[in-house]
């Protein structure tokens, strides 16, 4: 019996969930400093970033119902968001070093990757 089809749905909703969770986050604690005071280019720029993370999360999550049923679309929905969220961590890297983040990405994009090898 292998385990990634079956860990593959949770882990998927769980990596969405934290990551919806910071990109909310992200947006209240840009809306309460400075940066919030005035509607500018800069704040767009980082209210964009918590959107990013909440698209993508939403996707992750999203497709928890087409995991379960191993369904080929869900697993390229989630590997896509997975991967845009390691380029975005990437872009990011140099000002914010989000490692929880890019190594739960990371761990499953290994786990779609490997639900693809298993997949019927």
């Amino acid at each position: 019996m292998n385990p990634v089809p079956e860990y593959l749905p949770i882990a998927s909703l769980c990596v969405g969930g934290w990551v919806v969770l910071n990109g909310v986050l992200h947006d209240v604690f840009v809306l309460r400093s400075e940066h919030g005071k005035q509607y500018d280019r800069n704040l767009l720029r980082l209210l964009m970033d918590g959107h990013v993370l909440v698209t993508c999360g939403m996707i992750q999550m999203v497709v928890f119902k087409g995991l379960q049923a191993n369904e080929q679309w869900a697993l390229l929905a989630s590997g896509i968001a997975s991967v845009s969220l390691l380029v975005y961590c990437g872009m990011i890297y140099p000002f914010l070093k989000s490692m929880v983040t890019m190594a739960l990405n990371f761990l499953l994009l290994l786990m779609i990757i490997a639900g693809f090898f298993t997949a019927g």
